[in-house]
Formats: structure tokens, sequence, C-alpha cells
């Protein structure tokens, strides 16, 4: 069969989804994407905000996979720039440098608290404490437990909503897997690619029109190729079962057939909504929860109001947990504007109080909790706005690999459904390795390989060859 008459459905227009249809259309299938909101991009997205340009919070791209580079270099072209990352930590009502500067975090700390800290890591590499599969033990045994309730706790709970002993090891595993105090120590003192932590880079691309840009153009490009890319177009399930035709129905009761459907809808809604599923199999389902998150936007009257490009927000008496500061991107963005506009990030569950609360007391709340800070001193806040994005981030609660292995087991049997993305395979993915389900589940289709797409995760390393952008284009390792 002609790939030409090969019809594709593919569920989500975020990096893995709009990926995946860039390749398939590339290669001559008949591509549909589906689109519930109304721009591509998912969390990656860039919208128009008060004649500039933002991001659903910080966004930064970087990957050490060629693969993935090249497609990047593929759509942005020229157009972009490498950001010098500053991020910093408010404790306390005082910033850290992240990665850690030992003199830094010495003289804020004092030397009484930082000889502590020093003392409570080394306790740790002679008495480690005992493993239960938590996020807390996992860290406190990599870090000691004085810098474990300084740096990692009160962010990390704000951000899933539960307890650090109820939070699964395996979040950590991924997102600081390798790095130690003894590391990032060598990173501050060392500098270097040869040491770098993919956490502790200090420098990634950035397009001119924002994260967004790449997924504007990737539809563009898939509309060039024949494809078809529907945004406003919710899909209500997938009816896909083994020895039946896959078909999807739109919210507006449409029910379209298709060869093969690529999913990065929610796993749960997915799931929920597929016919005949075992009843353990939703009952696990029933078990994986999402986060949402909530952005507040605020126009503060000035420039260069503080240089950071984010801040982590690790204080007990101030409900949100990160800062992100749009002007010290690209200037491009900003649009020769004269006011900075700064996102604060909250987190939620649908229940909470503070995801059901109206604009006007969200606004009120984010305008005091950055005037506590004294990032912005005195200055103005002439406007606010605010964003949610329902069932953000997948909660990796302690034991959620059982449950889902299940659910994965599961799709994996249905013949002509592939599931990828964050939302979709239940990973807490950074653009790069969303962009990489979309590259390997084309491939998949394409060139009849067999990736196995639920192993691809954020300590998913296993490149070919590896390389970074740089200002002059792609650099090999």
């Amino acid at each position: 069969m002609p790939n030409s008459t090969k019809k594709i459905a593919i569920i989500g227009a975020g990096p893995a989804g709009i990926t995946s249809a860039f390749e398939l259309s590339k290669a001559g299938f008949d591509v549909t994407v589906y689109e519930a909101s109304e721009s591509v991009g998912g969390l990656s997205k860039t919208i128009e905000l008060w004649d500039q340009k933002v991001d659903l919070g910080p966004h930064r791209f970087f990957s050490n996979d060629t693969k993935v580079n090249q497609l990047w270099l593929e759509v942005v072209g020229k157009d972009y720039r490498m950001v010098d990352r500053l991020t910093r930590i408010y404790y306390k009502k005082k910033f850290y440098y992240y990665p850690l500067k030992p003199f830094d975090a010495l003289f804020k700390l004092g030397i009484w608290q930082a000889f502590l800290c020093v003392l409570s890591y080394f306790k740790e590499k002679i008495k480690p404490t005992k493993q239960d599969g938590s996020f807390e033990s996992w860290v406190t045994a990599r870090f000691g437990s004085r810098l474990y309730r300084i740096f990692f706790k009160t962010y990390s709970e704000k951000l899933w909503g539960i307890p650090c002993s109820e939070l699964d090891a395996d979040f950590a595993a991924q997102r600081i897997k390798k790095l130690s105090l003894f590391e990032a120590i060598k990173n501050a003192l060392f500098a270097g690619k040869k040491n770098k932590h993919k956490t502790l880079v200090d420098q990634f691309a950035y397009p001119i029109g924002g994260t967004g840009m790449v997924y504007e153009r990737i539809k563009t490009l898939i509309e060039k190729n024949g494809g078809k890319v529907w945004c406003n177009t919710p899909v209500k399930k997938v009816l896909a079962e083994n020895g039946n035709t896959p078909k999807i129905e739109l919210n507006s009761g449409e029910i379209v057939e298709f060869d093969h459907i690529i999913s990065s809808m929610p796993i749960t809604h997915l799931v929920r909504n597929l016919p005949n599923v075992p009843a353990e199999i939703l009952e696990a389902t029933n078990q994986l929860k999402f986060r949402n998150t909530l952005l507040v936007y605020l126009k503060v009257e000035g420039q260069h109001v503080f240089p950071d490009n984010w801040l982590y927000v690790q204080a007990n008496d101030l409900l949100m947990g990160r800062i992100t500061n749009f002007c010290n991107w690209v200037p491009e963005i900003n649009n020769g504007q004269k006011s900075t506009i700064v996102v604060l990030e909250y987190w939620a569950y649908d229940s909470d109080e503070i995801w059901n609360d109206t604009n006007e007391n969200l606004i009120e709340l984010a305008k005091k909790e950055l005037r506590a800070t004294g990032l912005i001193k005195d200055l103005p806040i002439s406007e606010g706005h605010i964003v949610k994005i329902p069932k953000c981030y997948p909660v990796y609660g302690k034991g959620y690999q059982e449950p889902l292995k299940k659910v994965e087991a599961y799709l994996t049997g249905i013949e002509n459904l592939s599931v990828i993305g964050r939302y979709g395979a239940f990973k807490y993915n950074n653009q790069d390795h969303s962009i990489l389900m979309g590259l390997l589940s084309a491939d998949n289709l394409i060139n009849g390989k067999d990736h196995n797409l639920w192993e691809i995760n954020t300590d998913y390393e296993i490149y070919q060859e590896s390389s970074t952008i740089t200002a002059a284009g792609l650099t090999l390792n």
C-alpha cells in the first residue's frame, strides 16, 4: 500500500504529536492532526500578551541527541539565539545561584549552617539513609538531609501536592540522575563540558519568536506537505480494539476511520473511553493522576527588573513555586516594550481552592507574593492575566509504576495505536524527549521499526551520536 493512501490520525499538537505528524507528512502519509486548543505547541506554545510574546513558563531547549537537534535546526534555521542561563533559588529572603556556587552558598547560608550541610552530606556517605522508594529518601542519600530540606523539599511538595515521602524516587532518578553535591561543587569550581550535568547546563538555544515558533513552523510545513492540522477540534474518544479498523470520535459526534492512530491525549482520558476495557485496567488507570498548572502573568512597568531567566521559590510562606522573567530570554519577544512580563506558577488539583478561585483574586495573590520577594521593589504592576493548564504534570506518586505498567501493557497490545508525549505516555518529559518520541513513532510506521516508545523519558540517554546546538549550529560532541 503506497504511503500516500495510509491515513494517520495524530491526537494532540504538542512537541511529540506535531513532530510525528511532520515526519509522516514528509514520507507521504495522509496525516490529520487534531488539537483541542486554538493553537499548536502544547505546553511549549507561545502566546501574544500586551504586545509581547511569552511562553507557558520557562521552556528551554537542550538536547544531546543529534536526530532531535537536526530536526530543531531544520525548522528554526538561523532564527535563534544562545541564551546564557541565570537561575536562582529563593530561600529565606535570599537568592542562591543554581547551579551551586559554593562561596555564594557559604556566605548566604552562614558558616555554621554550611558546615552542618556538609556534615549531613558526609554522614550519608558513612551511613546512608535506608531507601524506601521515596523521593525523600533518594535525595537525602544523595545530598544529605539539610540540603534536601533547604533546596528540594518545599518546591517539590508545592509542585506535586503530596509529601516528598509519598513521591516516587523515580522522579529524582530521572530528573537529577548522576547529580550529587560533589558533582555540583566540581561543576562550580571546574566548569566544562565534560563534567556538565544536564541539570547544570548554563547556555541553551532559544527561537527568536518564542518556543512556540518551532511548532507553528512545523504546522505550516505539515500543511505544505499536504497534511491537515485542525485546531479547536477535540477528540472525544478513540475507538480502537484488535480486529477492528481504528476510529476516532470527535466532540461533534463525527466518526473518522484511520489506518493508525497516534495519541498524545492524557492517558487517563484515552483509556477510560476505549471500548471494552477490562475492569482491572480501568482500576489501574484510576490510580494515575495529573497535576494542574496555574499561570499568573503580571505586567511590571519597568525594565531590567531582575536578571534571572527563572527562579525556584523554596519558601513555605509563599504559594508560588517558580517565577519567569521573559525580558531575559531574547529581545525579539519583548517587541521593544518598556515593560516587563513575569509569570508566577502555581500548581493544584481540580478540587483545590486556588484552582477554582476567581481571576481577580489570583492576580491579587500573585502581586502580593511577587512584592514579598523584593524582586521588583516598588515598581507598578499595571495588568494581570491568567492561564490555566489542566493535567499538566503526571504525578509520580510512590508505586505509580505498577498501575502504569498494566496500562502500558494493555495499550501496547492494541494494534494500530501508538501512545506518545508527556500526557499520552504519562512521562515527565522535556521538549527534547517528546520530540524524540515523535521521531521514533514516525520511524516505526515509515520504516517498520519497533522502537519501544514507553522507554523514552528524561533519563533516556542512548544516542547513536551526541551533539549540541551552539551559535554556529550543530556541534558534534
